[in-house]
């Protein structure tokens, strides 16, 4: 299972959890919340008409009071009420008064005057100085037809002369109590699923992250030359420096072992050529012969300086992992340089070389580094070209297509021309280059983000660079 989904699985219970128990606990209690505060208002009531009744009751005036039409008329109200949402159509309050007694003078029902109260528990503790309520089932088979009671006592200064109850079915509160508990639901459904989308995305990133380091460090394992991943800080940048930190210690290690290896092979030949020479010119010899000992040891002397610059150029290269500076280079300017640079060669050779780039095509790229490809590649085309032969440069779509007369190459070195140290016979001295040039020449165009491609076409060979950041100025 892969670590984001079980990140968000663990996020994802631990969120659903908690929600759960919020929910089911808050819900829990709005119920009795509702009660407590029905209850509190009834106090209030109850307290209210205990005042109000106290002289009827007083004076046994009760009956003829207006109070039993007052209390019927309650009874038939409409009161055509809307709360948040919700219609009220009809009052719910019922209310009965007893003598000292619990006998039951009043009666707004009109049910149970006349009737011994004295053993329900709002009479009884009232009419004993104590706080009376109960709450009991009008159906005892039906859970949700219980009605609070809650009495008041009916005072004659500092005796109880009767008491007054204020009852109220619980049955018409649950209208408040299901919209409460509907709008919590959604409400903290919405959380949760809100929580659930921030831990998806906070899954998604972390996963991100972590992916794009291990491509980065797959990349790496594979050779090639990736940009370390950015990260605005924490631990994953450090731990992304960290990762480059080991892999250009590894590399650093790895780079000179090779290079040590490599660098003692290539130096056998030309060294011993050197030795070689040396040794017959400590004898007497002929002065000719002796010239062309001299001449073996000039030669062999200026493959070494040639190797060792070459591969001091690929090893800057091939450590780089991108480019240290960057401007806007003329195309046709710099092959021109380059080309004058190599006047003298050009001249004893008769060749012809032209240059068919605009002046206007530019490069966005490093000045030294591209200088540096353009020498290789002439170097190259000129080992290979013919006396009086043709060289031309020019520019098709965003390639830069060098073109040189020779003989075609051997299908079977096509593949391996950029291959570091592999190099064909040059045809006017039958001796091999260095094998560097076109490997340096693949290792700057990738620092610059395009490629290489070599191959033979009618009447010669053709080298095609393609740069993505290739533009006509203006």
């Amino acid at each position: 299972m892969r670590l984001g989904i079980r990140i968000f699985l663990v996020y994802f219970f631990f969120v659903g959890l908690t929600g759960y128990f919020l929910l089911y606990t808050v819900r829990e209690e709005i119920r009795p919340g509702v009660r407590q505060s029905t209850e509190e208002t009834l106090v209030d009531t109850a307290n209210l008409l205990a005042e109000i009744l106290a002289p009827d009751v007083k004076a046994g005036t009760l009956d003829q009071s207006r109070l039993n039409d007052a209390l019927t008329a309650y009874g038939r109200r409409e009161p055509k009420a809307e709360i948040w949402g919700l219609a009220k159509n009809q009052v719910s309050h019922r209310i009965y008064v007893t003598d000292a007694r619990g006998i039951v003078l009043l009666d707004s029902a009109g049910q149970a005057v006349g009737q011994d109260y004295s053993r329900w528990n709002d009479v009884y503790l009232t009419l004993r100085g104590q706080y009376g309520a109960r709450s009991t089932r009008s159906d005892p088979a039906d859970p949700e037809s219980s009605v609070m009671h809650v009495g008041a006592p009916i005072m004659d200064g500092a005796q109880i002369i009767g008491e007054v109850t204020v009852a109220k079915p619980n049955r018409s509160l649950q209208p408040y109590i299901d919209r409460s508990e509907r709008r919590l639901l959604a409400f903290g459904l919405g959380l949760i699923i809100m929580g659930l989308l921030v831990g998806a995305g906070l899954s998604w990133w972390l996963t991100r992250s972590l992916r794009k380091l291990t491509h980065y460090a797959q990349a790496v394992s594979e050779g090639e030359r990736v940009a370390l991943p950015a990260y605005g800080g924490g631990e994953l940048a450090q731990l992304a420096t960290a990762v480059a930190h080991m892999r250009s210690q590894l590399e650093g290690k790895d780079y000179v072992e090779r290079y040590v290896h490599t660098l003692t092979h290539e130096l056998k030949s030309p060294l011993a050529a050197i030795r070689g020479a040396a040794e017959l010119l400590q004898g007497p010899m002929p002065a000719a012969q002796q010239q062309r000992f001299v001449g073996n040891i000039d030669r062999e002397s200026a493959r070494l300086q040639q190797l060792i610059e070459r591969l001091l150029n690929l090893a800057m290269v091939e450590q780089r992992q991108g480019l240290q500076e960057q401007a806007d280079i003329a195309v046709a300017a710099l092959f021109d340089s380059v080309v004058q640079s190599q006047a003298a060669r050009v001249q004893n050779s008769a060749l012809d070389i032209s240059n068919a780039v605009p002046r206007g095509v530019v490069l966005l790229g490093e000045p030294f580094l591209l200088r540096q490809a353009f020498s290789n590649l002439l170097d190259n085309a000129l080992d290979f070209t013919p006396p009086g032969g043709r060289l031309r440069l020019s520019m098709d779509g965003q390639q830069l297509v060098l073109f040189n007369q020779a003989e075609a190459i051997p299908d079977y070195a096509l593949a391996r021309l950029s291959e570091r140290f592999y190099s064909l016979p040059r045809p006017a001295t039958g001796r091999k280059s260095t094998g560097l040039g076109l490997n340096f020449v693949e290792e700057v165009l990738h620092l610059h983000g395009g490629h290489l491609r070599v191959g033979n076409v009618d009447g010669g060979v053709e080298v095609r660079l393609w740069f993505p950041w290739t533009r006509i100025s203006t």
